[in-house]
C-alpha cells in the first residue's frame, strides 16, 4: 500500500540572519513541493487548502462500505482534524501515525493500523484550562522533513514537537492575550516557515484583534505579524493598544497559501473597517511575507453584515486557480471574487463577479473543497442543511448537484467525496454525481472534518463547544479510524 518516493529537503535558515532577511529569503524559493503520497500533512491536504487529495487510497465505491470500523479512546476532545505521515520512525520503529490535538492542548501520536498511543504531549499550563473555556480548535502541521510537527496551544503557544517522541523543541507565543485572543484554525507550513492565524472566543469579548504570525520553523524565532486591526503596527501588539478590536480569523482552513507565488489569504470576522487600518469583514491576500496587503475585497453592505453578525470570515477563502477566489459567509451566499478585482492596497468594496446561495442557504461555517480532475475544477460545500457541488468554469460557477444531508468540511480522496455529518454518519459520495455510496455510523461532532489516506478513514468526533459561551468539561472522546478488513 505505501508509495515511497524520494524524500523532499528543506533548507533551513541560518539563525544569525535578521528577521526581515529571513523572511525575505523564505519567500522566496520556489513552489512548495506536493505532499508524499501517502500523507495526508495538514488539514487542507495541501498549502492551498483545496481539501483534495490525488493519491491513491486503496478504497471505492465497491469497498468503502466494508471498512472496519476502530474506535480508539483518546484523552481529550479532537473538535479539529487529525493529520497523517506514513511510515515514521516513533520510538525508533517504523509506524503509521494520526497526530490530533485535543481542545485543551493535548498533542497525540496514535498508531494508525493498532490504535495504540505512541505519545502524547503536554503543554506547560494544561491543567490550568482544563474544564474552562480557552480552548483551542486547532489542528497540527507536519514538516516535510516527516522528523517534526508543530502543534498549538490554548496559551497561545506554538511548539515544535519530535515526531520520534513528542519532545519539545520550541515553544513561541503569537499571542500576548490567549484569553481573548484564540488559537481556532489549524497550523501551516510554507517554505520553512510555520503560519498561524488568531481569532476569538464565542461572544466575542474585547479586547482581541486577529494577527497571522510568520515563525521560522527551525528556530522558533517569530518572524513577522500581520494584524487585521491597527494594521499599519507590524508587531505582535497587546490588545489593548489598539483601539480597534475584534476581526478574528477563525476560518477551518486558516491561512490559504498560493503554492506558486507564496501569497497568503485569509478572511476576517466582524469588527471595523475602513480600508486603511482596520479591515474586518474583508478577503484579504497579503505578501508571501505578511508585511502587506496586496489584495483585498469586502462587500458593499459591510456595515449591515457586522450589525447582524454575517461576517464573511466564518469560512477560510477557496482558491479556484486562474485568479479566482470563491469566498462563503454567514449571510448565507458564496463570492465568486478574482484577484485582479481585489488588487492593490486601496480598498475594494463590492465588485463580485457572481454570487451564489451555499448548499441550504444558511450560514457557511465550513471550508469548500477542491478537485481539479480532466481538464475541469469542481468545488464542494456542506453547510448545517445540506450539500452541494458547482463546476467552475469560464469565470463561472454551474451547481451539478445538490442534496439536504449537512456535512462539516468535505474532502476528496481517492475519486471519492467524504463529507462528515455532525449528527453522527460519515457519508460517501461519487463527487460528480452526488450519488451516495455509503453512509458509514459514527457519533456525534461539531467541526471535526475527516482525512483519508494510506486505505484509511481517520475522523475525530464530539464537541468542545456544545453550548454558547461555554466549553465541555470532557476529557475523553473517540477517533474513529476505518480500514479495509484484514486478511
Amino acid at each position: 500500500m505505501r508509495q515511497f518516493i524520494a524524500l523532499l529537503g528543506v533548507c533551513l535558515l541560518p539563525l544569525g540572519l535578521s528577521a526581515a532577511v529571513a523572511v525575505q529569503r523564505s519567500a522566496s524559493r520556489g513552489p512548495a513541493p506536493a505532499p508524499m503520497a501517502n500523507d495526508w500533512p495538514m488539514v487542507g491536504y495541501d498549502v492551498s487548502r483545496s481539501n483534495s487529495s490525488p493519491a491513491p487510497t486503496g478504497i471505492t465505491a465497491q469497498n468503502v462500505g466494508s471498512l472496519e470500523r476502530q474506535q480508539v479512546a483518546i484523552d481529550g476532545i479532537v473538535d479539529a482534524s487529525a493529520i497523517y505521515l506514513d511510515s515514521v520512525q516513533v520510538g525508533g520503529a517504523a509506524h503509521d501515525v494520526a497526530f490530533v490535538t485535543t481542545s485543551f492542548g493535548k498533542t497525540l501520536a496514535i498508531d494508525a493500523d493498532t490504535g495504540a498511543i505512541l505519545w502524547t504531549h503536554v503543554p506547560a499550563g494544561f491543567e490550568s484550562w482544563t474544564g474552562t473555556r480557552q480552548i483551542t480548535n486547532s489542528s497540527p502541521v507536519a514538516d516535510p522533513g516527516r522528523e517534526f510537527i508543530y502543534a498549538a496551544s490554548p496559551g497561545g503557544q506554538i511548539e515544535k514537537l519530535a515526531v520520534a517522541d513528542g519532545r519539545a523543541v520550541w515553544s513561541t507565543a503569537i499571542t500576548k492575550l490567549p484569553a481573548r485572543e484564540k488559537m481556532d484554525s489549524p497550523l501551516g507550513f510554507f517554505r520553512g516557515r510555520v503560519i498561524a492565524v488568531t481569532a476569538g472566543y464565542i461572544g466575542d469579548a474585547p479586547p482581541y484583534q486577529g494577527h497571522v504570525s510568520i515563525l521560522d520553523a527551525a528556530s522558533g524565532r517569530l518572524l513577522q505579524t500581520w494584524n487585521s486591526l491597527c494594521s499599519d503596527r507590524h508587531e505582535l501588539l497587546d490588545p489593548a493598544t489598539c483601539p480597534a478590536t475584534r476581526s478574528a480569523i477563525w476560518g477551518r482552513t486558516g491561512a490559504v497559501i498560493d503554492p506558486a507565488t507564496g501569497e497568503i489569504f485569509v478572511a476576517t470576522g466582524n469588527g471595523p473597517w475602513d480600508g486603511k487600518t482596520s479591515w474586518a469583514d474583508a478577503t484579504l491576500q497579503l505578501d508571501p511575507n505578511a508585511e502587506a496587503i496586496i489584495g483585498n475585497y469586502t462587500p458593499s453592505n459591510n456595515e449591515e453584515l457586522n450589525a447582524r453578525d454575517a461576517d464573511v470570515g466564518s469560512t477560510s477563502p477557496v482558491l479556484l486557480g486562474g485568479g479566482y477566489v470563491a469566498q462563503g459567509g454567514k449571510d448565507g451566499t458564496i463570492r465568486l471574487l478574482s484577484t485582479q478585482m481585489m488588487k492593490g492596497a486601496d480598498p475594494h468594496r463590492g465588485g463580485e463577479l457572481q454570487i451564489v446561495p451555499t448548499p441550504s442557504g444558511g450560514r457557511l461555517l465550513t471550508s469548500p473543497a477542491v478537485l481539479k480532475t480532466g481538464g475541469a475544477t469542481w468545488m464542494f460545500a456542506a453547510d448545517g442543511g445540506g450539500t452541494a457541488a458547482w463546476t467552475f468554469a469560464n469565470g463561472q460557477l454551474q451547481q451539478a448537484w445538490k442534496n439536504t444531508s449537512p456535512g462539516t468540511s468535505p474532502v476528496v480522496a481517492g475519486g471519492l467525496l467524504f463529507v462528515y455529518d455532525p449528527a453522527g454518519s460519515l457519508r460517501v459520495y461519487e463527487p460528480q454525481t452526488g450519488r451516495q455510496v455509503a453512509a458509514l455510523e459514527c457519533g456525534r461532532g461539531h467541526w471535526n472534518s475527516p482525512i483519508v489516506a494510506d486505505g484509511r478513514i481517520i475522523l475525530p468526533e464530539g464537541s468542545a463547544n456544545p453550548g454558547r459561551g461555554g466549553a465541555s468539561t470532557a476529557t475523553s472522546a473517540v477517533l474513529n479510524i476505518w480500514r479495509a478488513p484484514r486478511k
